[in-house]
């Protein structure tokens, strides 16, 4: 794996700070909000000045009963070579489910959602990485999430369930200390005891960000600074093993790009450190060590094997009753968090409400980013419309739908009760619910142009 060195999530709303920023050698990108025919001209700029970027997916749901979606496949591909990308990466979780294996309709998350620790979810995403390996044209790496909620019985502990996905699969590790750290509160999961487990040389890169705690839950933020306890797991990632890249990840709430700036040089010092505990050496001593290329894997030192390349064609048959299984426990987790069903057997019901009651925060923020019409139009009264509508109406089909199911419901209601408000928002909503705009219709165009004349007289 080359060597990255020390980055930062390239953001829209903060392009010209990162491109201003000293010693950024390379930055990533969310894969789902770039086109690659149009590329914005901030990551144009830092590719001609030989700054890597790597396309970040968040939608691909890899730890998801059912297979990789090949038009998702393709669009991430495509930004990689558009990019000209070492490697991508996504996440271990879910992010839908229902449909097909369930006969039941199909649900999105809007969220990174965890995969059960079994036998049977290691094996369903073990072939879906297999799938997603030989569709893209570069290394692929996969990042650990943080979670609010555990599933019952699970089987392996974090650190072994990603030993054994890069030892079957040869698939690179996006390590996140931030999510490390939120585990570590809400699921007693102890951080040096998951870094001591993992495959640290099947390391690409490595995440920082920040969160922040109220009620005993920590949440993984990413609008917040990077607390100590993040930086001390980094320090013990670093005396371990030293990675080949770091970066800085913050979505949202973005401060002065003096305070990024000092982040990253507190996340230089925790790297440092770990490198002078491990007595200035980078590597670990003896013991078995494992290199990660595309598609396989290698191992070395004792219990030396031979390489293993990996079979990208597996029998449909090998995995479907595990996946008909991991689909129906998805599913009842997911229906109830977002549809409000009851919470399955085993699960702690106080923190699936915390968790539902994110999820619906969430799809009310991100339906404000991409319809900010709406917020502007119901006023003060958007939010918490929008959470009674979330309540008994869980997405199908991704936010820009989720913002037009939202305003029908609420016109079909009656709402919002001022005229004024309720004649926006059905000229919002017909705006947009047709095939073609509005606007672009003959009769609508010359009734617009008529009423400009008359407004001229």
């Amino acid at each position: 794996m080359e060597r990255l060195g020390t980055g930062i999530g390239w953001r829209p709303e903060i392009a010209d700070a990162v491109e201003r920023m000293p010693g950024i050698e390379w930055v990533e990108a969310v894969a789902e909000n770039i086109c690659p025919g149009h590329l914005p001209e901030s990551l144009l700029r830092l590719r001609e000045r030989g700054v890597t970027v790597v396309p970040h997916g968040v939608s691909l749901g890899l730890g998801g009963a059912d297979r990789p979606d090949e038009d998702r496949l393709t669009a991430l591909a495509e930004r990689a070579t558009a990019l000209g990308s070492p490697l991508v990466t996504e996440h271990i979780a879910f992010v839908r489910a229902g449909g097909p294996l369930t006969a039941s309709p199909r649900l999105e998350a809007g969220h990174l959602l965890p995969v059960p620790r079994t036998r049977d979810a290691l094996d369903v995403l073990c072939e879906n990485v297999r799938i997603a390996q030989a569709a893209l044209p570069v290394p692929l790496a996969v990042e650990n999430i943080a979670a609010l909620i555990s599933w019952p019985g699970e089987e392996l502990t974090e650190g072994q369930f990603l030993y054994e996905l890069a030892d079957r699969t040869g698939v690179r590790l996006l390590i996140d200390v931030a999510n490390l750290h939120t585990n570590h509160v809400n699921r007693g999961e102890d951080p040096a005891e998951a870094l001591a487990d993992l495959p640290l040389e099947a390391i690409a890169y490595v995440h920082v960000a920040g969160g922040f705690e109220r009620d005993g839950v920590w949440h993984d933020s990413h609008a917040h600074p990077v607390p100590r306890p993040v930086l001390d797991i980094l320090t013990d990632l670093s005396s371990r093993v030293s990675p080949p890249g770091v970066l800085l990840e913050r979505d949202e709430n973005f401060p002065e790009p003096s305070e990024l700036e000092g982040e990253l040089t507190a996340i230089r010092g925790a790297l440092e450190k770990g490198r002078e505990q491990a007595g200035g050496s980078s590597e670990e001593g003896g013991g078995e060590s494992v290199t990660v290329a595309a598609g396989r894997v290698t191992k070395t030192g004792p219990d030396t094997t031979a390489d293993a390349p990996l079979d990208t064609a597996a029998a449909v048959s090998a995995t479907a009753p595990a996946r008909q299984r991991l689909a129906l426990a998805q599913t009842a987790l997911l229906s109830a968090l977002v549809a409000g069903t009851p919470v399955p057997e085993g699960f702690d019901r106080v923190r699936v409400g915390v968790q539902a009651r994110a999820l619906a925060g969430k799809r009310a923020d991100v339906v404000a980013k991409v319809a900010p019409e709406l917020p502007e139009i119901l006023g003060a009264g958007y939010r918490a419309a929008f959470l009674g509508y979330a309540h008994g109406h869980p997405m199908g089909a991704g936010y820009r739908r989720d913002a037009l199911d939202f305003a029908g419901y609420l016109l079909g209601s009656g709402l919002p009760e001022d005229p004024h408000a309720r004649a926006g928002l059905r000229e919002w909503w017909l705006e947009r619910s047709g095939t073609r705009p509005r606007s672009h219709r003959p009769a609508v165009r010359l009734a617009r142009a008529t009423r400009r004349v008359l407004l001229r007289r």
